[in-house]
């Protein structure tokens, strides 16, 4: 299935501007005027929403607390580092070193003895090699088609990428795409996402008409409706959002900034696949350069019945 109903997020306890990440993600800006107790806890303040808003909608939330040390200003985005999928963890190579910190065992411990886990695949050696491959910020995945696409960039390796695709047994799909600057864009899911029957992307983004057309053609094959966004709303975040199943039908979950920048004719394109849930997060999405879809890891196996 391409949409899961079950997800864990992680409570922030010092999410601040990262200055390690901020040479390969120009979606981060710092706030000048607030100390870094008071970014926290308007961070908290947009964290609870969303674990609330979740709830609401029929979601089963897992929430683990950032712990006070070290110290982590990434730690609300956990699906960098681990995916969870048909009973196999995925660790994965972070490329920024306080960043790699944010791998706990605890939390590994936790889905081990209440999910059916067949195995753990940890890609950290990697690092040591500056190969980084950042989970499914990295890598789109296309459960239902078994197709993966990423967008290359210093934290999405290429050779790494196809090997675990293949490991996997997905079909690899990697492409370059760069934002209005020019610069490569950090995440593919900043720019790409697929819910079920459709996907978000910025074909704008992907300069190489090769690799364009491709991934077009991948996406066609596998009956998704093209919805197409513009860089600017990239800029807002418009590709960040992620499909739930939840009792009442399937949910996307996006932030209010991403909403915000969409057209009504985009809104009824996605609306005849799913209900859009709106959340203000931005603070996190200006402090951190992430939003919705990054805080939320999703649970792709069955959970133990005790």
């Amino acid at each position: 299935m391409q949409s899961t109903n079950s997800v864990f997020l992680v409570q922030p306890y010092s999410f601040s501007f990262n200055n390690e990440t901020a040479a390969s993600n120009t979606f981060q800006q710092k706030i000048e005027n607030l100390l870094e107790e008071e970014i926290n806890n308007k961070a908290l303040v947009e964290f609870k929403n969303l674990t609330s808003t979740l709830i609401e909608n029929g979601i089963k939330v897992h929430v683990f607390k950032d712990t006070a040390t070290p110290k982590k200003p990434d730690a609300i985005f956990p699906n960098n580092w681990i995916s969870v999928s048909d009973g196999t963890i995925i660790i994965y190579p972070m490329c920024n070193i306080n960043r790699r910190i944010e791998k706990r065992i605890a939390i590994i411990h936790f889905i081990k003895e209440n999910y059916l886990i067949k195995e753990v695949i940890d890609l950290s050696v990697f690092e040591k090699e500056n190969k980084f491959l950042e989970g499914t910020g990295s890598i789109v995945f296309d459960h239902e088609n078994k197709k993966a696409y990423a967008s290359l960039s210093p934290r999405t390796n290429k050779e790494l990428f196809t090997e675990l695709a293949q490991q996997l047994n997905y079909q690899p799909i990697s492409f370059k795409s760069y934002d209005k600057n020019g610069a490569l864009i950090y995440h593919t899911n900043v720019m790409m996402n697929i819910g079920d029957g459709f996907a978000v992307i910025c074909l704008n983004s992907i300069t190489n008409i090769e690799e364009k057309t491709r991934v077009i053609n991948e996406l066609q094959d596998s009956n998704h409706e093209i919805i197409d966004i513009s860089l600017a709303q990239v800029n807002h975040f418009a590709g960040n959002m992620l499909t739930l199943q939840s009792p009442k039908g399937k949910i996307v979950v996006l932030s209010q900034n991403a909403y915000n920048s969409l057209t009504q004719a985009q809104i009824r394109k996605l609306e005849n696949y799913c209900t859009l849930i709106p959340i203000d997060v931005n603070t996190i999405e200006t402090i951190g350069g992430g939003s919705v879809r990054c805080m939320v890891a999703e649970l792709f196996t069955k959970k133990i019945i005790n």
